[in-house]
Parts: C-alpha cells; sequence; structure tokens
C-alpha cells in the first residue's frame, strides 16, 4: 500500500499527498526548495553528512510519489563546507539566484545562527533539521524559521538528571557528592549545552569540578585532559563534533585519564561507526544524549503508517551505504523532521493558505498539533508561534542511549527506556575509574 492510502486509510487528511503521473508534470507547479549541508570539512564526518543523506531520502521519496498538492518538488543542494560564511553565501544564493521557495537542512548552530538572520531579513522560509543551539531561537523573534529538534539546554539538562537519578544508585553517592566535567566545543552548539549542564547540575545539586571550551579545530587537547586529572570528576559531560572528539579521548586513554562516566551529547557521539571506527570496543558503556533513533522508537507507539516509513528509510539508508554496522540516529533524525515538513507543513500551507509563499508557511508550521509518538523520533510537534523561543517545537526531547559491544540502547528516560544504564563504566574499559 502506497504513502497516499496508508495515511487516508489511517484517517490522516493532513498528510495526505496529490500524486500526479508523469504525464501530468508539463501541468504541475514548481516548489523549490534549497537544501543545505556539509558535505565537505570536519562538520560532514561529525554528523552532516549523514543528516544530508536522511533529508535526501525523504525528498526523494515525494519526488518519486508525484510532488505533494499538485506541486513538482525540486531541490537544489548546496556545500556549507563546515563554514559559517559559506552557509551565508550560499543561502542567498539559493535564493537569490535559485529563486528557491525555501531553505531546508544546517547541522552547525554555529551556522544557523547567522542564517536565521540573514533569512529573516529576506523574508523567507527556513525549517532547520538540527543546530540544536537554544540561541538560533532564543528571544529572537523569528516568524520564518522553524526548528522541529529539541533544543541544546534540553540535552545538557537531560544527562545531569540521569546522573543525579542514577549517583546513589550506581555511584555509592548522593548527588551533591558526584563530581561532573563540563567540556565543550566553543561554538555555539557547545556553549548552549554545556549552559543546560551548568544548569542543570545545579538543579541537580550536583558538584562541577571543571567547566572548560576548545575549539573544535585545536590540534591538541592534552593540556585539557591535564586539567580533567586534577580536577577528579566522576562524570565527564562532552559536547564535540569529530574528529575533536576522537582527538581527546586519544589523549585522554594516553594521559591516564580515568573517570566512572562519560555522556556525548549528540553530533560526533551521534556517528557510532565513526567513534568505534577510531576508538574501537572502548566506547562500549559511553553515553550520548540526542532524539531517538527512528531505529529504536516504540514502533507500537507511532501514528498510523510512520513504522513502515522508518523501514522504508532504513531501506534506502542501507542501499546508499551497504555496510554500515550501526544505523546512525542522524539519517533517521532528519528524514523524520523533512518528512514532518512535507507531510504537516506544505500541504496545509497549499490547501488552507493558498500557496507556498514564506507566510503561508509559517501560518501552516504554527497550525501543526501532533501528539506524542506523531514523529518517528517518537515526540509530537507543537511549534511556539511567539515569545523567547518562536519556532521551538515544544514537544521534542532527547533520550540517552548507552553505546553497546554491537549496538546502542535507550537508557534514558526511564518511561523510553530499554534496560536500566551499564554504571559505572566497565572494570575492563581503558577509561575506567579503579
Amino acid at each position: 500500500m502506497d504513502l497516499t492510502r496508508r495515511q487516508a486509510a489511517a484517517g490522516l487528511a493532513a498528510m495526505a499527498v496529490a500524486i500526479r503521473p508523469p504525464g501530468a508534470w508539463a501541468q504541475q507547479k514548481v516548489f523549490k526548495i534549497g537544501v543545505v549541508y556539509d558535505y565537505t570539512g570536519p562538520l560532514a564526518g561529525g554528523g552532516s553528512a549523514l543528516h544530508a543523506l536522511g533529508a535526501k531520502i525523504i525528498i526523494d521519496h515525494f519526488i518519486a510519489q508525484g510532488g505533494v498538492e499538485g506541486y513538482k518538488i525540486e531541490a537544489i543542494y548546496a556545500d556549507a563546507q563546515s563554514k559559517p560564511e559559506v552557509a551565508i553565501n550560499e543561502s542567498v544564493r539559493l535564493i537569490e539566484q535559485e529563486k528557491v521557495d525555501m531553505l531546508l537542512g544546517f547541522f552547525s548552530s554555529a551556522q544557523c545562527v547567522p542564517v536565521a538572520a540573514r533569512i529573516e531579513q529576506l523574508r523567507k522560509y527556513m525549517w532547520i533539521t538540527t543546530c540544536i543551539a537554544s540561541t538560533v531561537l532564543e528571544n529572537r523573534n523569528l516568524r520564518f524559521v522553524f526548528r522541529p529538534q529539541p533544543a541544546g539546554r534540553q540535552f545538557g539538562e537531560a544527562s545531569t538528571d540521569f546522573v543525579a537519578a542514577y549517583a546513589k544508585e550506581k555511584f555509592g553517592k548522593d548527588p551533591k557528592d558526584t563530581n561532573v566535567a563540563i567540556i565543550y566545543e566553543d561554538g555555539a552548539y557547545g556553549v548552549d549545552v554545556s549552559r543546560g549542564n551548568e544548569e542543570g547540575a545545579k538543579r541537580n545539586g550536583l558538584k562541577v569540578v571543571l567547566k572548560e571550551g576548545y575549539s573544535a579545530t585545536a590540534p591538541d587537547l592534552s593540556a585539557l585532559v591535564t586539567k580533567l586529572r586534577r580536577a577528579r570528576p566522576d562524570v565527564i559531560l562532552h559536547t564535540g563534533y569529530n574528529p575533536d572528539i576522537t582527538l581527546f579521548l586519544r589523549q585522554a586513554r594516553e594521559g591516564g585519564l580515568r573517570f566512572r562516566a562519560l555522556i556525548g551529547h549528540g553530533a560526533g557521539y551521534g556517528v557510532p561507526d565513526k567513534l568505534r571506527e577510531a576508538l574501537g570496543q572502548d566506547v562500549v558503556g559511553f553515553f550520548n544524549v540526542d532524539p531517538i533513533s527512528i531505529w529504536l522508537a516504540n514502533q507500537a507507539s507511532l501514528a498510523p503508517g510512520l513504522a513502515d516509513m522508518v523501514r522504508s528509510i532504513g531501506e534506502a539508508y542501507d542501499k546508499a551505504q551497504p555496510g554500515t554496522g550501526v544505523r546512525s540516529a542522524h539519517v533517521g533524525m532528519a528524514a523524520s523532521n523533512t518528512y514532518l515538513f512535507f507531510t504537516q507543513v506544505l500541504p496545509r500551507a497549499i490547501r488552507q493558505y493558498g500557496g507556498i509563499d514564506a507566510e503561508a508557511l509559517r501560518k501552516a508550521s504554527v497550525d501543526i498539533d501532533l501528539p506524542e509518538g506523531g514523529t518517528m523520533l517518537g515526540f509530537g510537534a507543537r511549534f511556539n508561534a511567539d515569545g523567547p523561543m518562536a519556532g521551538q517545537n515544544a514537544r521534542a526531547f532527547p533520550v540517552i542511549v548507552e553505546y553497546t559491544a554491537d549496538g546502542t540502547d535507550v537508557v534514558w528516560p526511564r518511561s523510553q527506556a530499554k534496560r536500566p544504564p551499564t554504571l559505572p563504566l566497565p572494570a575492563g574499559n581503558p577509561y575506567a575509574l579503579r
């Protein structure tokens, strides 16, 4: 049963997609979408290329379906090259020269902050699939920029809630006696998550023994390792991309750094194959905060039709990257967020608001009202129309997964957990505190 029939059978009229036979292409209107990710540079390997794949899988799906509500879909892809200035220039080029109707994508928060401001000036619509920093939206009163992802501060708070909940049971310490170190790349993404870490630690009574940022392009992090050895944290809360994550962990091992737990926050920690390739089984027992992988979500809890889409995306992923060991959450994340746009925003803008201009897309976005289970990521969708976080999906939330010998398991929050976490680090792990 094809996508439209499944959705009609489920009564999801808002998600209906109009299909045209090949002979009708000439009669169709065109919806041009500019897609911006990092296909080169360090951010590509840190997760951006995987997000780009997830978005493309969904765009190709709707192209193959014949378009949406009588509009043919035309995608123009651009490489931000892991540079904010290139992201800005490419975004403006897509709007002014390629005449795209909207922009979709963006991985780095350091890019999203300036790009969002520029797009708002141009009165165009921007749908962010990643870029978790709160500062992308916070107190900016943006009208045409929307993000279905949870915000970075939620990532930081989730990890501290997790530590506080298990400190006594797993470490034999009260939260107030549990030492945490907060380390982060010093761009918009890392700074925002670290703020969430700090606020969450204070709220939970955890003791912050070190908080320090570093450049994601730093060639040497041995000084940071030395500071951590002196601070003696029980738990390290780390926000980074890659190769900085790999560099830090290699130098930490060489420098004899030991701890009870390490929790990463998306980006480079959300690329299992790359971490395992660099560090092997040393990553077993580490944790990562991210929206749930669509392949780990409780399929029975999802809205009708979404489980079938999850399977289809997985098949497309395997075809595009055969031999993948563990399907990265990044691909499913971008796929789910892109699918949300094509099934909830675009058809509603055309049907209810008469077109595809930025105002119609904005109105359609703030109309979305999906309960938990309404997206492939398990959370719902309801966007703030105004206020300090205008454009943010207020129903998004992250989970925490643990790296296992052959995959990942959800361990937090307890309502989503497959099993309790392995804490502290197993004795055989080279980073384990002895």
